[in-house]
């Protein structure tokens, strides 16, 4: 049957400057097996699917596929969707506040005039990287360890391991090579400049290593790492997808009770149906 279909880039207000995520609004009656099926087929970074809620508290259930699998939760998606539920006439319980349901539980997603914020999900895996995995990590960004400033995992579903370096030249100066596990990386950008930080997300796909456009998930790890750290303060914008062409722009902001949102625009680049 033909079903509604977005496609969103997310991180921007310009067409085709941010991250796409592919969005199956109405996905009641799809098996596990046709999700799978026809985000492999899209082949972008992940591909969504709206469904009723189970939780009487969330405004709707989301699940997050790659090309190879499920996610629990992903940021650019996030944003993507409750934007494409939004568009389509969705209405939240309370007004300005979308609650989605995922893998993780419930994520509150904040409307805004200039877009859309997720409040960041606790990590699910923090602290120092274990000296062999440091050194794996220096290896895989072909970079000498004396040139990671620190390293933490900053794990709240994909798993990422976070690396900071010491300015953001040098984030834009790494060149990897071929990844077996997630990397995100972050460079300060001179005080005063437009952006913060410079972050770059590299993630394995089929032996190779991918990077990420602009990346929700690791910019929410990020800034829970860099504001208790002291390393930021907030607001402060994030900057990611330079190297690739794109101009992602990520907003940081934190509440009084500590809550980290996470935001940015989105945009709809495609509209219309999909058979499935």
């Amino acid at each position: 049957m033909m079903r509604q279909f977005r496609q969103v880039d997310v991180f921007t207000a310009t067409p085709y400057l941010g991250n796409p995520v592919a969005v199956v609004l109405g996905a009641e009656g799809l098996t596990e097996q046709q999700m799978q099926q026809f985000a492999h087929w899209t082949n972008l970074s992940e591909t969504t699917y709206v469904l009723a809620p189970e939780d009487t508290a969330a405004d709707y259930l989301v699940r997050i596929f790659m090309p190879t699998g499920e996610l629990p939760f992903a940021g650019h998606p996030t944003l993507g969707t409750c934007h494409a539920w939004l568009e389509a006439g969705g209405q939240p319980r309370t007004p300005g506040l979308v609650v989605q349901e995922c893998g993780v539980g419930l994520v509150r997603v904040r409307q805004h005039e200039d877009g859309l914020a997720f409040a960041a999900p606790p990590l699910v895996r923090s602290g120092p990287v274990e000296p062999e995995l440091a050194a794996h990590v220096a290896d895989i960004l072909r970079i000498g360890p004396e040139q990671i400033v620190d390293l933490q995992w900053a794990d709240n579903g994909p798993g990422w391991v976070a690396a900071l370096l010491a300015s953001a030249d040098a984030v834009l100066a790494v060149r990897p090579g071929v990844t077996d596990i997630d990397v995100g990386i972050a460079g300060p950008y001179p005080p005063g400049s437009p952006a913060a930080f410079e972050v770059r997300a590299f993630f394995p796909k089929d032996g190779a290593t991918i990077e990420d456009p602009v990346t929700g998930s690791l910019n929410a790890s990020l800034a829970q790492w860099l504001l208790a750290s002291g390393r930021a303060s907030a607001p402060y914008l994030a900057s990611q997808g330079t190297v690739l062409g794109r101009r992602g722009r990520v907003r940081i902001s934190r509440d009084g009770d500590g809550t980290i949102w996470v935001g940015g625009s989105s945009v709809t680049c495609v509209s219309g149906t999909a058979l499935l």
